[in-house]
């Protein structure tokens, strides 16, 4: 072993660069205030590691990066580990920085002839910055694709070149495939090696100079090994321990569902270590002072006179009190930013509108890995596909856009938005349903805004049918009006009351006769045949998919309103919505949004 250890050390000089390394002297002994810079070496070196190991899985394309991202999370294994590490190890390298520069200012470490050397250090945390940024983008999800979206638009303040700068950066007029592949060849090539190269330089620069010590010294000199070895492998095991904890506690990365560039995401933010500026550029203070020039201001020229005070630090040391002031200086900056990212988080927590955006959002995320699994991986036309055609997603969204400016789901837009203007027509939670029948039947709940309240038909036939005629022929025979509930919201053919109108078929057919009989229904609607002197909706097929869309179709064929219909558009007729998204619609008022079916429906219109 000797020999071979001589050998090396003839032809590499290894011996002496061990011993450089090992026994370098650190005035007043070893510190835990000296870790910092370790500490940033290791997180720099799991990076790279964790780094190179998804790139062997990543496919950097905008048809493919979500679902290689996917795979990674869920399928590879050890895959989720791998993309947690490398998030969370990220995250701590940010505030290992902003803890790194606060000890060289502290310390003095910047002084004369350490001017080039802090130089090396605010590039290293640019280029951090850079890393996260263009990292975010990645995963090719809603959240990164809206969060970078955000920030890239901000290139475009820069005066005379801002709108060039910004195509250059997201690779032509908008955000696409050349947006993808350039912010990943930024990110796992040109800013690494470029952060390399910094290192190597910040490093030789500080084995120059050696370390600046706080004096007085509390203890006697002492090499780096054993003591600050020591500490350095204690608090790079803290920070490993850490980056664990909050991997297995989320299980990985988070993933959102695949960016839609055809919808806004109302959830959008940049991550926590830019939420400061995010912030800042909302200050009403930057309007009242520069007007329209507020946003330029706050986001180019407030951040470039912070780094260039920053970087003019060692030059202010010079004078008699520029050390107290730079140390104001950065407790003002970082005291400052602290206030204003805990002020954003506070806003989007009281945001009623945000909140609904990112429980959506959310909400999406775990529903494309329910539609994924369901349909046995993802299918050739790519995971939005699956979106696309699940009414439990794209149908809230429709009914939001098309519907809610008269009809309300439990209250809200579908999406959760509470309009301050009272509705014009029924509810639609649960139409079709047993209990939402029941409620139109009831004299008390008629005309409330859940049904006929805010519509023209408030003072209608069936309102005063139901609380006049109604009242008596039911106490007459109370269980009659429950066979009727039973069988004309049997004719919807709802999912969720397959199993209960399954062991009720002799109420139900009891129901048709009391819908006929009894309560003499069919002396406006017609019933399970065909009546020309019927003046109200068809109860055949009432709520059913194929009757649901027929109303969204044309409200105004004689078999739903006729001639009376004079506000509802006929949305497929005029050209407004294609027929697929009006089944898209009904199979979501109907809560027909079985994961199965949707991955059926998407194999069927596979190219």
């Amino acid at each position: 072993m000797k020999r071979a250890i001589d050998w090396l050390d003839d032809r590499t000089g290894c011996r002496r660069l061990l011993q450089d390394a090992l026994f370098e002297h650190i005035p007043g002994g070893a510190r835990w205030r000296y870790i910092w810079g370790s500490t940033l070496s290791f997180c720099f070196v799991v990076q790279i590691l964790t780094g190179l190991a998804l790139w062997m899985a990543y496919s950097a394309s905008a048809a493919t990066a979500w679902e290689s991202v996917y795979f990674i999370q869920y399928e590879l294994t050890g895959g989720w580990l791998l993309r947690g590490l490398h998030h969370f190890t990220a995250q701590a390298m940010h505030v290992l920085l902003v803890l790194h520069l606060m000890q060289v200012i502290v310390d003095g470490a910047y002084r004369a002839p350490r001017e080039v050397n802090h130089w090396f250090g605010i590039v290293l945390l640019l280029l951090t910055l850079g890393l996260g940024l263009t990292g975010y983008l990645l995963p090719w999800d809603q959240k990164g694709y809206g969060a970078t979206k955000v920030a890239t638009n901000l290139l475009g303040l820069v005066p005379l070149i801002g709108s060039s700068l910004q195509k250059l950066v997201i690779g032509g007029s908008d955000y696409g495939h050349h947006t993808l592949t350039r912010f990943f060849a930024l990110h796992a090539g040109i800013l690494p090696g470029a952060m390399i190269v910094a290192i190597a330089a910040h490093v030789a620069l500080f084995r120059r100079h050696g370390i600046t010590a706080k004096q007085p010294y509390r203890k006697p000199d002492a090499k780096f090994w054993p003591d600050q070895v020591l500490m350095d492998a204690v608090a790079c095991l803290a920070v490993l321990a850490a980056v664990l904890y909050l991997t297995v506690r989320h299980h990985g990365a988070e993933l959102f569902a695949p960016a839609n560039p055809s919808e806004p995401f109302n959830a959008a933010r940049p991550e926590w270590y830019f939420l400061f500026l995010f912030e800042f550029l909302k200050l009403d203070l930057l309007n009242q002072w520069f007007g329209h020039q507020g946003e330029f201001v706050g986001a180019i020229v407030v951040p470039t006179v912070v780094l260039l005070v920053v970087a003019a630090m060692p030059f202010l040391a010079n004078w008699r009190y520029g050390h107290r002031f730079n140390l104001g200086f950065l407790a003002m900056i970082l005291l400052g930013a602290g206030a204003l990212t805990v002020r954003s988080l506070r806003k989007d927590s009281h945001n009623a509108e945000y909140q609904i955006a990112l429980i959506q959002a959310q909400a999406e995320a775990e529903r494309i890995t329910t539609l994924i699994k369901a349909n046995n991986g993802v299918p050739v036309s790519g995971a939005a596909s699956l979106l696309r055609n699940d009414p439990a997603t794209a149908g809230p969204k429709l009914f939001a856009q098309h519907c809610a400016s008269c009809h309300r789901h439990d209250g809200h837009d579908g999406l959760g938005i509470v309009s301050p203007e009272a509705p014009s027509a029924p509810d639609l939670k649960g139409f079709g349903s047993r209990a939402w029948l029941a409620g139109l039947l009831d004299a008390t709940r008629i005309t409330n805004h859940t049904y006929y309240g805010g519509s023209k038909f408030h003072d209608g036939k069936m309102v005063r049918y139901v609380r006049e005629k109604l009242p008596p022929l039911r106490d007459r025979d109370p269980k009659a009006l429950a066979a009727l509930i039973a069988a004309v919201s049997a004719e919807a053919a709802l999912p969720a009351q397959r199993d209960t109108e399954t062991r009720e078929t002799a109420l139900i057919e009891a129901g048709r006769t009391h819908v006929r009989e009894t309560f003499a229904c069919t002396d406006c609607h017609a019933f399970r045949k065909p009546d020309d002197d019927a003046t109200a909706a068809d109860l055949t097929g009432w709520g059913s998919r194929e009757w649901v869309l027929g109303i969204i179709a044309d409200p105004s064929h004689p078999r739903f309103y006729g001639k009376r219909n004079d506000r509802m558009p006929a949305f497929v007729k005029d050209g407004r919505i294609s027929s697929t998204e009006a089944g898209l619609i009904a199979d979501w008022l109907r809560d027909d949004t079985d994961p199965a079916l949707v991955a059926n429906r998407v194999a069927r219109t596979a190219p």
